[in-house]
């Protein structure tokens, strides 16, 4: 979703994304004239924050990082939390958008909820931004786009599993929490998000998955994107139920100016240019 007004940044083509949740804050710079990612950077937080935390935390992020004082071309705030759901396209109303989510999240008369349609689906993301976020960048910069994580997360899968023939289970991993989607023949057949303290709960959220859905551990082709690599404990205790788990791919199309942490960290971040 786009938030204009009749202000305008200076055209440079520099394009700036920042990912905002409970748990940290993250961005990235994109030069479009170099096609070259100029920067990354994350903020984790020792514990979770409410919203008017999670916006000192902001502002204090643009007082001290002097690259965030460029001028950019376009901005793109990514909203990161668990108030969203999926509703099918033919039965979408613009006018009904709180009842969507009263059933599986606990929302206030007072939220303001967005919604972005998600083509490769045939679906409406319904979901409450954190407008206070929202509010800042625009009395900040003027014009900018926000969409949900799982909105680009999905968008992004579909998109790499459109000829797929076989079934696969994505998870993309967060410090507390982590995303799942399961794809067959290139459809999505689900999407959920679950918080986690231990390595047991990570575990127990994906082998119920499966289960509900009729997946068998040894013959499930898992996928990991995100904060997550190869002989963590995450990763290990997901290997001793889990034979097929691979490691994802962000398939970039532009250049970095220094190595990330790996093809798949900061997936929703980079995927949102």
């Amino acid at each position: 979703m786009a938030i204009a007004n009749n202000s305008s940044n200076k055209l440079t083509n520099i394009e700036l994304s920042i990912q905002v949740s409970l748990s940290g804050l993250s961005f990235s710079i994109l030069n479009r004239n170099t096609n070259t990612i100029e920067i990354i950077k994350e903020l984790h937080f020792e514990k979770s924050l409410n919203p008017l935390e999670i916006l000192d935390e902001l502002k204090h992020l643009f007082l001290k990082e002097t690259v965030l004082k460029r001028n950019f071309s376009s901005i793109n705030i990514i909203h990161d939390n668990d108030l969203s759901t999926l509703v099918p396209k033919s039965l979408f109303n613009k006018n009904y958008l709180a009842d969507y989510l009263k059933f599986n999240s606990k929302i206030l008369k007072s939220d303001f909820i967005a919604y972005d349609p998600i083509s490769e689906s045939n679906s409406v993301n319904v979901y409450v931004p954190y407008i206070n976020i929202n509010n800042f960048i625009y009395d900040k910069f003027g014009a900018f786009i926000f969409k949900h994580v799982s909105t680009i997360l999905i968008e992004s899968i579909l998109q790499f599993e459109k000829e797929s023939s076989s079934t696969k289970m994505y998870i993309n991993v967060s410090s507390n929490h982590f995303e799942i989607l399961i794809l067959k023949k290139g459809n999505l057949e689900l999407y959920n998000t679950f918080s986690y303290y231990t390595e047991e709960d990570f575990i127990y959220y994906i082998l119920f998955t499966a289960e509900q859905l009729g997946l068998n551990p040894e013959t499930l082709n898992l996928v990991l994107i995100g904060d997550i690599v190869k002989h963590d404990n995450l990763y290990n205790i997901a290997y001793k139920y889990i034979r097929n788990i691979n490691f994802g791919d962000r398939k970039d199309t532009f250049k970095h100016l220094k190595k990330t942490k790996s093809m798949y960290s900061n997936f929703t971040l980079l995927k949102s240019f």
